[in-house]
């Protein structure tokens, strides 16, 4: 009896879902404190702009454990501080930690801190990713929260802007205050300095003193500029079409490499870091992971990084391994050892290679391996590997 009770319930549950729109859906979900990422397409929407004594947009969004955090949360806060922020910019990143050491200090004193997301991850290239190693989808930001062992919530609002689009930020990241009666006070920057330890976010701070105080902040004071990665709102979506489009034309060859020029190669006589992948076309692991490399080779090639995939195939199979690559638009520089003698090639390899692939080195100037994955690569720790190391980083 209780298992025909509780198979009803859920049938009902299930057709509530599939029966009503998109909004309702979202609703739906929002009382069961259920949530699962959707991102969508979207017609230009217009962009709201708040000003000073505005009342802060309501918002119920998911929070990076699946569960619904709305505004009326906070309402025993005196202050609430709203900051649209996201995983993948620079500068977002920059300002990081000050936000955090912002969130500890004023625990007690009546001051709620919020962070969202407005970003659609459908309106993100690879090529704008070359200072992360996360993208701005939900699941990224649950990496993000845990990594950086966030003290606030962290929201998402990337499926269609639903809540983002009444508040306008401009970029990431952009910050709102709003006082006990949930009317702005502040919007703007954290600070005026962007590299990491050269400021305090003290527009942010006295922001938040003025509006503790009850007091309004100088109108040159109350609205800053918020310099940052502009939000990417999904209608913008047709630069991203056009350059993945352009991408899978560009040309994909492949070259012959001897010993003694891929003993050049591991040299790396060059200012550029260098990730080399050893694979072959029979190779399982190989095949399936291969598109990561060109997703990385697309989020760092503009800077100090270069990616280079070598086949271990036979020589004659040229035709073969050259297939492989157009399949996955390989418009990197990419080599076939011009010898059957694989033993040749692990001599000069060496890095106690066994010869299993797939084979993977991250390789600094001059030579010296600073990462080797023997097998399958994790793609977010070989990314980690690349935006850490000290050429590359995560900041301008």
């Amino acid at each position: 009896m209780k298992n025909s009770y509780l198979s009803t319930l859920i049938f009902v549950g299930l057709w509530m879902l599939i029966s009503c729109g998109p909004q309702e859906k979202s609703q739906k979900k929002a009382e069961a404190g259920i949530f699962e990422p959707n991102p969508q397409e979207m017609s230009e929407q217009p962009v709201g702009k708040l000003a000073i004594g505005d009342k802060a947009p309501y918002f119920n969004l998911p929070n990076v454990d699946g569960q619904f955090v709305s505004i009326d949360d906070f309402k025993e806060a005196e202050v609430l501080v709203i900051n649209f922020t996201c995983n993948h910019c620079p500068t977002a990143q920059a300002y990081e930690e000050r936000f955090i050491n912002l969130v500890d200090e004023y625990k007690g004193k009546g001051v709620a801190f919020v962070a969202i997301s407005p970003n659609s991850p459908i309106g993100i290239l690879p090529e704008e990713l070359g200072y992360t190693d996360l993208n701005d989808d939900y699941h990224s930001m649950q990496i993000r929260y845990e990594d950086l062992n966030y003290n606030f919530p962290y929201l998402y609002d990337g499926d269609t802007h639903e809540y983002s689009l009444a508040y306008g930020p401009v970029a990431t990241p952009h910050v709102f205050v709003f006082d006990k009666d949930r009317k702005m006070t502040y919007s703007g920057r954290l600070d005026a300095s962007e590299k990491p330890g050269t400021a305090n976010a003290e527009d942010l701070r006295h922001a938040i003193e003025m509006t503790l105080a009850g007091e309004a902040l100088d109108s040159d004071k109350a609205i800053t500029p918020a310099f940052g990665c502009s939000t990417k709102w999904a209608w913008k979506n047709e630069f991203t079409i056009k350059t993945n489009e352009e991408w899978k034309r560009k040309p994909v060859t492949v070259e012959k490499l001897s010993t003694l020029g891929l003993e050049e190669l591991l040299s790396n006589d060059s200012d550029e870091l260098l990730l080399v992948n050893f694979w072959a076309t029979w190779c399982g692991p190989c095949i399936v992971e291969y598109p990561e490399f060109i997703e990385i080779q697309r989020m760092y090639g503009a800077r100090d990084f270069r990616f280079v995939s070598i086949s271990m195939d036979n020589p004659e199979q040229e035709d073969k391994v050259l297939k492989f690559l157009l399949s996955k638009y390989s418009a990197v520089t990419n080599y076939l050892m011009d010898t059957d003698d694989k033993y040749a090639v692990i001599d000069v390899v060496k890095n106690e290679w066994d010869g299993s692939l797939p084979l993977t080195l991250l390789i600094e100037p001059g030579g010296n391996v600073v990462y080797k994955v023997p097998g399958t690569i994790k793609p977010l720790d070989l990314r980690r590997a690349i935006v850490d190391h000290p050429m590359i980083g995560r900041y301008y």
